[in-house]
């Protein structure tokens, strides 16, 4: 399965906006921007980069999104809660079989800053460091036509470091590669992102922890 996205966790997502822009990326709210906790750095085709916000307390609500998004939500967000900035996730695309294979469905909809809205379905596998699962977004979303400033083309690969033990469920729900990268590492998380394309150096002060490499 292809990747989806890749989560990047800020602390304040207006301010990563801001500054994603100042680096030359597109970058598109979710939803209402007032609101917002997502936001999008899409691509013609292939996977993007979501900046997420978490809520105030979310890194102690366990059992609450347990009960909310199924068993393997509460670990899982609340990592992403307590986590500074960086990536801090990535999801596959999958078909609904898929997902009720993997955990709980969650049906979604987002109603987007021009009112319009997103749906898809996703499900949180029990294992917090592996991709959780995805649906297309409906109706699509990838525009016909996206410019970055900074020429970056697309998300070519994630770089992954993926310990020994969990390796097997991560080439399982990855299927072995796809837009993934795998590396031995004594922690699974997230390394870097590629993207080709980059005319100019990315200020690591604006970046909040993402590490993107040319291709």
């Amino acid at each position: 399965m292809n990747c989806s996205h890749v989560l990047l966790k800020v602390d304040d997502l207006h301010q990563a906006v801001r500054d994603f822009r100042k680096l030359g990326f597109t970058v598109d709210y979710a939803s209402a921007g007032r609101k917002a906790r997502h936001a999008h750095i899409w691509f013609s085709s292939g996977p993007i980069v979501e900046l997420l916000s978490t809520p105030p307390g979310a890194s102690l609500m366990t059992v609450p999104l347990n009960l909310a998004f199924g068993r393997g939500a509460g670990a899982r967000m609340t990592r992403w809660a307590r986590a500074g900035e960086g990536f801090c996730d990535a999801a596959v695309l999958a078909g609904r079989e898929e997902l009720r294979r993997a955990g709980r469905v969650v049906n979604w909809k987002r109603t987007k800053p021009d009112g319009s809205t997103t749906a898809f379905a996703f499900t949180y596998p029990r294992n917090d460091r592996t991709p959780f699962l995805v649906t297309p977004y409906d109706p699509p979303q990838h525009p016909a036509n996206v410019w970055h400033a900074n020429g970056a083309e697309r998300v070519s690969r994630v770089l992954v470091d993926v310990t020994p033990t969990e390796r097997a469920e991560f080439d399982r729900i990855t299927a072995g590669g796809g837009d993934f990268e795998l590396r031995d590492a004594d922690v699974t998380e997230i390394r870097a992102v590629v993207l080709p394309g980059l005319n100019r150096p990315l200020d690591p002060a604006l970046l909040h922890g993402a590490v993107f490499l040319p291709c």
